[in-house]
Formats: C-alpha cells, structure tokens, sequence
C-alpha cells in the first residue's frame, strides 16, 4: 500500500510538468507557424504586388472579397478580422474546410488574420495594400505617412475603438498585417470586453501581452504582425517599388 502511494505521489508530480510541456511545445509549434504564415505572404506580396484579403467561415480557405470587389480593386469582405486564406496561399495541412489551424487543432483554432485596408485612401489609391500593384500606385513615401494601419496595444482597457488611447499602452500603429491564435482556451467564447474579445471585434485594433490566468483578465492569445514598412522592403527587393 505504502509503494502505492508512494508511486502515486510521484506520477502525480511527473504529470504536470509533462502536461506543462505539451502546452509549451504547443505554444512554440504555433510561433512556427505564424512565422511561416508570416514568410508566406510576404512572398504572396512580392509575386502579386498585394497582400491577399482574409478568408471569411464560408470561403473555403479562399480570399473574400466585398460585393464587386476582386483583386483590382482590393475590396474586402473584412479588413479587421478573418481567416489566413490558407487555400489561397497554397499552404499545407490544411482543414477540410481549407484553413490553416494552430497546434490545438481545434474548429476554432484556425488561425485569423487581418490586414490594413478600408480606413481610406493613400494618396488617392484606395485599399493600396490589397490590390494589385496598390502601393506602386500609392507611392512609397505616401505609404510610409499614411496613417490607415492596424494597432496594436498593451492593454485594451485603455484602447478606443480606432486607437490604443495613450502613447505608452501603443506597441504599434503601422502594422500591416495581423495573424492571430485564440491559444489554448480558442473552444471558449471569450468574455465580454475582454482583451481577448477585443481581438476579434474586426476595428482593426488589437491587444497583445502576456500570458494572464488571473479570474476576469484570462488571455493566451499569440499575436504576429508585420509592420509597414517590412512589406514594402519585401516589394523593393521584389522589384515593384519604387
């Protein structure tokens, strides 16, 4: 009975830490895929001269585009929230339903995606970075004052629904692109007004710190994004700007 016990007390301390490294390698194979993503459509920018809409639930992994738009003029569906058009880029594995999921796998674990677009026009190019050859339309020093891209805060408390609020709550207000893991707790509906609610109301603001346990302020979420300026390196060493 005693080596019972005794056996029990000591597989009881080697589960956690296995459970905690599952979760930890978990964490890390989905960091690999948000890079891949990330290296993906940079190289979709540097063969299209655009970076590709979100995918919405019934496109198939596909681009969506709003009622007449198409790839000439880069109208979305959505700009501020979606899926990584998995299909569209060409990645693999995908879903049945053609999507790229993180390490949880789960339905709602497909990983998200937005990008900048909509706010309005640069230099009198609208939707400059989705549509074909938009910022070589746009200029690149139009694009590097123009101000319609995607935030990225430390805390939405202090966010609004079109900025971080305070300077010091704002990593970045010129992020291009955003991809996005719910993590972990992805199968729960967040809470509302949550940090991890803010991620997916699609105002093209979105929060990103450390992990959090604490009762009412849960968040895991995995964040990647790509500033601006990154994007038109990739099309200047493409060829396509200047």
């Amino acid at each position: 009975m005693i080596v019972l016990l005794v056996m029990s007390v000591l597989l009881t301390g080697l589960a956690l830490p296995f459970a905690a490294q599952v979760q930890m390698r978990r964490h890390e194979e989905t960091r690999r895929l948000l890079d891949e993503a990330k290296e993906t459509l940079l190289g979709f920018v540097a063969a299209y001269g655009r970076l590709p809409c979100p995918a919405n639930e019934s496109s198939h992994g596909l681009e969506s585009f709003a009622p007449g738009g198409d790839a000439s003029n880069g109208n979305c569906s959505s700009f501020g929230g979606g899926y990584l058009p998995g299909a569209a880029l060409g990645m693999a594995p995908l879903d049945a339903e053609g999507f790229v999921r993180d390490a949880w796998m789960s339905p709602r674990n497909r990983i998200r995606y937005a990008v900048a677009g909509g706010g309005g026009a640069i230099n009198g190019v609208a939707n400059a970075l989705t549509r074909t050859n938009g910022m070589q339309a746009a200029t690149l020093p139009a694009l590097g004052a123009a101000s319609h891209y995607l935030f990225i805060c430390s805390s939405g408390t202090l966010a609004s629904a079109s900025d971080c609020g305070p300077a010091t709550n704002q990593l970045t207000r010129r992020a291009a692109f955003v991809l996005l893991s719910l993590g972990p707790t992805a199968p729960a509906p967040p809470a509302a007004g949550s940090d991890e609610a803010r991620n997916l109301d699609g105002s093209g603001v979105f929060v990103s710190h450390e992990v959090s346990v604490a009762a009412g302020s849960e968040f895991d979420d995995l964040l990647l994004w790509v500033p601006v300026h990154l994007v038109t390196h990739r099309m200047i060493v493409a060829g396509r700007l200047p």
